[in-house]
């Protein structure tokens, strides 16, 4: 018997510019951020609520663009670890056939680039095939995901930790 067929999924781009100096890899856009076209457009991710938890001194815009060039502005990129998968439903563990985005080619977006955070562990699993790619050597941090699949972690406790990450980089 054959298994159920999996659509080929396409990421979206990356979200960067020439002062981003942390880039947020997530592994890939879940459900709702593709029908979206807007990373992390789960209402129930923690990802934009920790943001503006974090920089409360400027409101974080409405609109998805708004919210990009925010995070810009604020030295922060967002990528995600896969280009491309084939998955069935939101969770990592569904993702199969994944091929890798290019990250090669990054630094001359992001030419001042001097951390790699990973939201979540499958990200994380790719740290070091991450910064092989970027062809320096900068610091991998493993940050708590921000996917309501992560119920074991707090708000709270992940606002700390993304904090201490941020502020290790100057981005508090």
């Amino acid at each position: 018997m054959n298994a159920p067929f999996e659509p080929r999924l396409v990421g979206l781009p990356p979200v960067v510019g020439e002062g981003t100096r942390v880039l947020l890899l997530g592994s890939f856009p879940g459900v709702a951020s593709l029908r979206a076209q807007q990373y992390y457009g789960h209402p129930q991710n923690h990802f934009w609520r920790i943001l503006a938890a974090l920089w409360p001194q400027h409101p974080l815009p409405a609109d998805y663009a708004g919210r990009c060039g925010w995070v810009l502005a604020r030295g922060l990129g967002i990528w995600d670890v896969y280009a491309a998968c084939e998955r069935e439903g939101s969770l990592d563990t569904s993702i199969r056939n994944a091929r890798v985005n290019d990250f090669q080619g990054l630094l001359a977006r992001a030419p001042h680039l001097a951390a790699v955070a990973h939201n979540g562990g499958e990200s994380f699993r790719h740290a070091k095939a991450v910064r092989a790619s970027l062809g320096v050597e900068i610091p991998s941090l493993r940050l708590p995901s921000t996917s309501p699949a992560n119920a074991s972690w707090s708000f709270e406790k992940k606002l700390n930790a993304w904090h201490e990450a941020m502020a290790r980089f100057g981005l508090t």
